[in-house]
C-alpha cells in the first residue's frame, strides 16, 4: 500500500465496518487509498466494485491485480447501471469521497489549478460534457454571477461576471484560453474592490470552485448517488460520505436526516437556474413522512493532528448511516 493515507482513513473504514464476505462499492476510487483499505479487510469471498469518472483514476485502478476487485469508468450517478452490469444485487456498503482529487489539482493540464497555467477545462472526465472555457464563453453574465454566488459563495460574483463578459467582448474567441488568465482577471476585480486591504493567498479560489462544481454537475451527482446507494444497500449496510464543500455536505446532511425520519421532506438546497436539480426532490404529499430507511451513525471531523498533516483534510466532514431492516427500497 502507498505510504500516503487519504483523508480520515481509519475513521472512514471504521464507519464502513467491512464484513469479510461482503460486497462493497468505492464510488470515487481516485488513486485507491480507501479501496486498498477495504481490500485489506475483505476475505476471499468479498468483493469491491470501484467507480470513477476520471480516465486516469480508472487506469490506476486497473493496475490492481485482485480477483475481488473491479473498476468501471462512470460517474457515480450511474451506480445503478454499474451494479447491473456487474451482476451485483444488494450491497453491504458504499463509500463516496466527494470533491476533486489531489492528482487532478496537481496536474496543470487538467485545468483545475489557479496556481499554474493550463487549459481552462476542469472536467473530471475530459471525454464528456463541456469544459469550463466553453461554458464561460457561452453563459450570459447573469448566469455566471449566479453560479459564482451560489456555488462559490463569492461576494464579488457580479463584478467578476461583468469582467468575464468584458473580456469576451474584447478578445472574442481568444478570451480565457488558460487558467492563469481567469485567475488574474478575478484577482484584478478583487484588488480593485479591496483597495489597499490584503486579498488573501488565493483570491480565485471561490470562482474556480464554483465553475468546477457547475462543469461537473457535482451537486446533482451527489443527490442521485445518495438515493441509488440507499436503494441498493442490504439491511445493516453502510453508506459513508466524505464532503469537503458546505453545499455538498448540506445535501448529504439533509438526505440522511430525511431518510432517518428526522428531517423535513420538503427541505432543499438552493441551486442556480443552470442546474437541472433544485436541491433534493421534495417528497409527494402522501409521502410527507416516509418510513425511515436509515439509522444515523456518526459525524466525524478531522482532529488537529490530521488537519496539520494533511491540509486537504481541514474542511472534510465524514458522515455515516446504516440501512434499516424491513423497509423496502
Amino acid at each position: 500500500m502507498s505510504a500516503h493515507r487519504p483523508v480520515l482513513f481509519e475513521q472512514t473504514l471504521a464507519l464502513l465496518a467491512v464484513r469479510a464476505g461482503g460486497t462493497y462499492v468505492d464510488a470515487t476510487f481516485g488513486r485507491g487509498g480507501h479501496a486498498r483499505g477495504v481490500l485489506e479487510r475483505l476475505g476471499p469471498a468479498g468483493r469491491l466494485i470501484a467507480i470513477d469518472r476520471d480516465p486516469q483514476a480508472v487506469a490506476a485502478g486497473r493496475a490492481i491485480n485482485d480477483p475481488r476487485f473491479s473498476i468501471d469508468h462512470a460517474p457515480f450517478s450511474e451506480l445503478e447501471a454499474v451494479l447491473a452490469a456487474q451482476g451485483a444485487q444488494g450491497i453491504d456498503g458504499v463509500l463516496i469521497d466527494l470533491g476533486v482529487s489531489s492528482p487532478q489539482l496537481d496536474d496543470p493540464a487538467r485545468g483545475f489549478s489557479f496556481r499554474q497555467d493550463g487549459p481552462l477545462d476542469m472536467r473530471m472526465d475530459p471525454t464528456r460534457g463541456f469544459s469550463a472555457r466553453e461554458w464561460l464563453l457561452s453563459a450570459d453574465e447573469v448566469e455566471i454571477a449566479e453560479v459564482l454566488k451560489i456555488y462559490g459563495e463569492e461576494r464579488a460574483a457580479v463584478p467578476i461576471a461583468r469582467a468575464i463578459a468584458a473580456r469576451r467582448h474584447e478578445a472574442g474567441n481568444e478570451a480565457l484560453r488558460g487558467t492563469a488568465e481567469l485567475a488574474a482577471l478575478v484577482a484584478g476585480v478583487l484588488r480593485r474592490r479591496a483597495g489597499r486591504a490584503p486579498l488573501g493567498k488565493d483570491p480565485a479560489t471561490r470562482t474556480f470552485q464554483a465553475i468546477r462544481i457547475l462543469v461537473n454537475s457535482e451537486l446533482e451527482e451527489v443527490a442521485t448517488v445518495l438515493q441509488s446507494a440507499t436503494d441498493r444497500l442490504n439491511p445493516g449496510g453502510r453508506l459513508v460520505v466524505i464532503a469537503f464543500h458546505s453545499l455538498e455536505d448540506r445535501i448529504v446532511k439533509r438526505f440522511f436526516a430525511r431518510e432517518s425520519g428526522k428531517g423535513d421532506p420538503a427541505d432543499s438546497v438552493r441551486l442556480p437556474r443552470s442546474s437541472s436539480l433544485r436541491g433534493l426532490p421534495p417528497a409527494s404529499p402522501e409521502q410527507a413522512r416516509p418510513i425511515p430507511r436509515l439509522r444515523l451513525l456518526a459525524r466525524v471531523l478531522p482532529d488537529a493532528q490530521e488537519a496539520a498533516a494533511n491540509p486537504r483534510a481541514r474542511s472534510a466532514v465524514l458522515r455515516g448511516a446504516e440501512r434499516l431492516a424491513g423497509v423496502s427500497a
